[in-house]
């Protein structure tokens, strides 16, 4: 329902914004419709000053025509003048007095020659002031028509503008409204659905509701017939209750306890290193313990110091019992880490081991401010250690306060209301980071004091070494103080969260009782795990799908293991036959065996017969046997005695004539035996490896016969999906056609309209044209007059 009022709301919008553009195109269309009236009473204007300026150039071509009359009148009256003034001078030199009457016409002529030459001039000064006002005119008529000309030019151009604007919104309306008109059609059904959903899920839950009333009375009636007491009501006995097991909460606490069971082996390892760096220097300074003898107030010291390790590694053999009670099936609270209260012990105890060693520290930086060569600075380096000292052992004894306080629960109950944990906590965060305070300012002090010993002539490279490394131990303790107070702080709201209770209390866990509901715990948990039936593995929808591949195209399907299993057996049947064929050739063999060991033994009579008569000769002899193709001989100087080399197709002899010919014979026999059984273990392994690949490629070959089926029927689905797509594109095509051939006619239409434009502008230049064409052969014709 609100995409209908968003879309109803922005059809609304769109509404108004088409009235707006609306008005404004009305406005624009009287604006365009009155420049049109101007422009017509302009161009009427012009044709009016054209008729003015027809008739001005009429009366200057009469005037013009006039004057030239009086000029050829001038030039007659001048000649006459000449002549008469040579008949004058004539007249004088007959008679000197010239008559009256010639003077008279004399003067007459010169004044009216004197009215037509003003008359001319200005006849000329208004021809030009009419000239130049209509130069005037002229131009600012031009201006104003090219002015007028873009103007319509621009507002034609908004007025399309606005036209193709306001039917991209028409049409953008009208489909807005088609879907806004779809969308409520299907909102419509759905809120029909939705109407008969909830009227069923009303039935549902009045079903629900009268089968929950009945269950609660059937439930309420057990209870009261069966259930002798309610353990809730009882602290004693809800305290034996089960609560809900929270293992986010279980897991979290084993990951924040071996998180601080690694800060505690590093914080253990400092303490080792500098405790015992710390009995190597009272051993060095300010005696060395190699050289003379120490004070008894630092033997004592270093006695102690020597016991450090007692005290120190109980701290993390004890965490680490505490990290391995905390598993993801207990309960992880105050009142059941029992671990904790030996944690606190052992903590107590390195504690009192500090409060002890402490006055034998201060006394051992007395004497070591009391030797002679020790500076002033020293002095202040070790009164300012001795502060240090006094406040990390300080820190240390809030620490076990703390530490004991949050292991009393686990001891005895009501020991520490739960309002107080919060504070312990936050109070115990605060002394870890004042206690890091303390020993950062303690390796400071004492970085500064070993920089001040390392500039005193008499300091020796052992103490140097130990100072260094003692800096190195107070280093490593300063950085796990520091991880520590930040790893507590970080996690103080996990610390300082209720965790568990009992069911329906808010009271703590008794830890009296905890130990018997741990127990009740482990019971339930026992008989859950042995009545829960483990469900059946499900096969995924991905894998069951590739195994239904594999079953379809693998070469294990049964019809191939079925012809498998025929062929091997024809197979077997073969080899027994062969196998019987091949035991009477051995039968045979043998025969030919045994008559070929009686050749060679007469043989090998004959040849021992043959050597016999020469047993000290050291050169070769050669004999030619029937069925050998090679013999060589080699001499053996180690026994003097001759070897010879049998080699053909069978294999390879090596024999050493001697008296005994039974062991020869049967060594031999031997040999070839085994060289034959060889031979036949070869060639019955190739013959199965050739079998089993020529099986392999068989069911290989059927697997890919049904794999080019399964490829067949998916390039017919994909030939059908071309063929569909292709359709489309010829329907896109012939769309496109469409809208070309539109879009087409609409240019045709636009350029028909600028070309008849254009005619129009061209017709109006050649008017102006001829207009200046006209002005200037006017003004030409006056100046030339």
């Amino acid at each position: 329902m609100a995409n209908v009022t968003d879309l109803q709301t922005k059809y609304s919008k769109l509404a108004q914004e088409y009235s707006k553009l609306r008005a404004q195109n009305q406005v624009l269309k009287k604006a365009v419709v009155d420049e049109q009236a101007s422009s017509t009473s302009l161009k009427e204007q012009l044709k009016q000053r054209d008729q003015s300026l027809r008739k001005q150039e009429q009366e200057m071509d009469s005037l013009s025509f006039r004057n030239q009359q009086l000029a050829k009148r001038v030039e007659l009256l001048q000649e006459e003048l000449a002549v008469s003034e040579a008949k004058g001078k004539k007249g004088k030199s007959k008679g000197e007095s010239p008559p009256q009457h010639g003077m008279q016409t004399q003067n007459v002529f010169d004044e009216d020659l004197q009215k037509k030459i003003e008359e001319n001039e200005r006849l000329h000064i208004q021809f030009y002031e009419a000239d130049e006002q209509h130069r005037r005119q002229e131009a600012e008529l031009k201006t104003r028509l090219a002015q007028l000309e873009k103007d319509s030019e621009q507002h034609q151009a908004v007025v399309d503008g606005l036209t193709t604007k306001y039917m991209e919104t028409i049409e953008r309306l009208q489909s807005d409204k088609a879907r806004l008109e779809v969308k409520a059609q299907t909102l419509e059904r759905e809120a029909k659905e939705c109407r008969l959903r909830t009227e069923e899920c009303q039935q549902q839950l009045r079903r629900c509701q009268s089968d929950l009333n009945r269950q609660v009375k059937q439930s309420s009636s057990v209870i009261q017939e069966k259930v002798p007491f309610n353990d809730t009501k009882f602290s004693d006995y809800n305290s034996l209750n089960v609560p809900p097991h929270n293992r986010r909460h279980q897991l979290k606490a084993r990951d924040l306890a071996g998180q601080a069971l690694s800060f505690i082996q590093d914080l253990v390892a400092a303490l080792l290193n500098f405790h015992s760096y710390t009995e190597q220097r009272v051993h060095i300074y300010p005696l060395d313990s190699s050289i003379e003898q120490i004070s008894p107030l630092n033997q004592k010291f270093s006695q102690y110091l020597h016991e450090n390790a007692a005290y120190v590694r109980p701290l993390e053999d004890s965490f680490l019992q505490l990290h391995q009670s905390i598993t993801e099936d207990t309960v992880t609270v105050l009142e059941t880490v029992v671990k904790l209260k030996s944690f606190a012990d052992n903590f107590s105890s390195y504690t009192h081991f500090l409060q002890k060693i402490l006055p034998y520290q201060l006394k051992s930086l007395e004497e070591e401010c009391e030797a002679p060569l020790c500076t002033a600075a020293l002095r202040a380096k070790n009164q300012e250690l001795q502060s240090d000292m006094k406040r990390v052992t300080s820190m240390f004894e809030k620490l076990q306060n703390y530490i004991n306080l949050l292991a009393l629960p686990s001891v005895r109950q009501d020991a520490m209301p739960q309002s107080s944990t919060s504070a312990v906590f936050t109070q115990l965060a605060a002394c870890l980071h004042s206690l890091h305070d303390a020993i950062k300012e303690m390796s400071k002090h004492y970085n500064q004091k070993a920089g001040l010993e390392q500039e005193l002539p008499t300091v020796t490279q052992k103490l140097c070494t130990t100072s260094e490394c003692l800096l190195g131990s107070l280093g490593s303790l300063n950085s796990s103080t520091g991880k520590i107070a930040t790893f507590f702080s970080n996690n103080l709201d996990f610390f300082t969260s209720s965790g568990y209770s009992p069911r329906g209390s808010t009271a703590a866990l008794n830890p009296l009782q905890a130990e018997s509901m741990l127990a009740n715990k482990k019971k339930a948990a026992a008989y859950i795990h042995a009545i829960r039936k483990p469900r059946p593995q499900s096969v995924p929808y991905r894998e069951a799908l590739s195994n239904r591949r594999i079953l379809t195209s693998s070469t294990e399907s049964r019809e191939g293991l079925t012809q498998q299993v025929q062929q091997s057996q024809e197979k077997i049947a073969r080899l027994e036959q062969e196998k019987e064929h091949w035991l009477l050739e051995a039968q045979l063999g043998k025969v030919r065996l045994e008559k070929e060991n009686q050749r060679i033994a007469d043989l090998e009579m004959q040849l021992a017969a043959a050597l016999g008569g020469r047993p000290n000769s050291q050169t070769a002899a050669a004999s030619t046997l029937a069925q050998s193709h090679e013999e060589v001989e080699t001499e053996l100087k180690a026994t003097g005695k001759e070897t010879t080399l049998c080699t053909s197709l069978v294999g390879m002899l090596c024999t050493t004539p001697t008296v005994e010919h039974v062991g020869d014979e049967e060594s031999r026999e031997h040999l070839i035996k085994t060289h034959y059984m060889a031979r036949v273990g070869e060639l019955t392994t190739q013959l199965q490896i050739s079998d089993s690949k020529a099986v392999h490629f068989h069911s290989e070959c059927r697997a890919l016969a049904k794999r080019l089926a399964i490829a067949e029927k998916s390039r017919e689905t994909l030939s059908e999906e071309v063929k569909l797509a292709n359709q489309n594109i010829t329907r896109l095509q012939d769309e496109l056609a469409t809208t070309k051939r539109s879009y087409e006619d609409q240019l045709s239409m636009m350029s028909d309209h600028l070309c008849s434009m254009n005619e129009t502008l061209s017709k109006q230049r050649e008017e102006i044209d001829t207009l200046k064409l006209g002005s200037k052969g006017n003004a030409k014709k006056n100046k030339g007059r």
